[in-house]
């Protein structure tokens, strides 16, 4: 999720359970069968596929499992049929969300996606009621401890990144998206250790809550969000 409280608690983020890390499998195998239907199983020639995959690896997802999800998509008589649906809308205190989906069942991802809207205090909105208040770019991370200011830095800017910023646990490096894959194997190849990369929603502006039944509320409508199985990613405006 964008916003100022992402990287807070990096040693809590990186104790996933078996739970979790089983349900970023889900998610990431479903992005992989698509890249793959798109463009190819060769990861060399489908750059996008070659993302995702080093999504995966960046969330510790082995090797071979990515191998078996690849081959399962690229093999004759498959019938996993899925297709990326976004959906916008707003949480409490008007606090813009969109929504990332990837679903073989567009009739119950919609319907999923509006109860937790209207069940936590927020509406499902009309396509680009709040997307227009984003802006698509590249978005990788790396840990303080990992690297120096400095030279990152100069590697991130060498190899086309636009923006670098110093958070309190992370550098982060922004890019156009066109040019996310390259800054990202460029830095790879420089030998950093990437917490995170990956193609993000970042809003132009923030909302905050004052009122604290309306944060918990907000909290509770993120959470249930990217606990569904349909749910890829999930972008928000709040400054939690």
């Amino acid at each position: 999720m964008s916003g100022h409280s992402k990287w807070k608690n990096i040693a809590h983020k990186k104790e996933k359970t078996d739970a979790q890390r089983a349900k970023l499998f889900t998610k990431l195998s479903r992005e992989i069968i698509v890249c793959v239907r798109e463009g190819g199983p060769d990861p060399a020639a489908n750059p996008r596929l070659k993302d995702v995959i080093a999504k995966a690896r960046s969330g510790n997802v082995p090797s071979e499992n990515i191998k078996r999800v690849i081959e399962r998509a690229s093999g004759a008589g498959q019938n996993e049929n899925f297709e990326s649906i976004q959906y916008e809308g707003y949480g409490p205190c008007g606090v813009a969300v969109i929504v990332e989906t990837m679903t073989d069942n567009r009739t119950r991802t919609a319907a999923n996606v509006r109860h937790i809207f209207d069940k936590y205090g927020g509406n499902l909105g009309a396509a680009g009621c709040v997307s227009w208040s984003f802006t698509r770019k590249g978005v990788i991370a790396v840990e303080r401890g990992e690297a120096d200011e400095d030279t990152l830095l100069e590697d991130a800017l060498d190899a086309g990144a636009s923006d670098f910023s110093p958070q309190d646990e992370v550098f982060e490096i922004y890019t156009e998206p066109d040019a996310f894959s390259a800054v990202r194997e460029a830095l790879e190849q420089k030998g950093y250790a990437l917490l995170d990369a990956q193609i993000e929603q970042i809003p132009d502006n923030f909302t905050a809550i004052t009122d604290e039944e309306d944060a918990k509320r907000m909290q509770k409508l993120l959470d249930v969000m990217e606990e569904d199985d349909d749910v890829q990613n999930v972008w928000h405006n709040w400054e939690a």
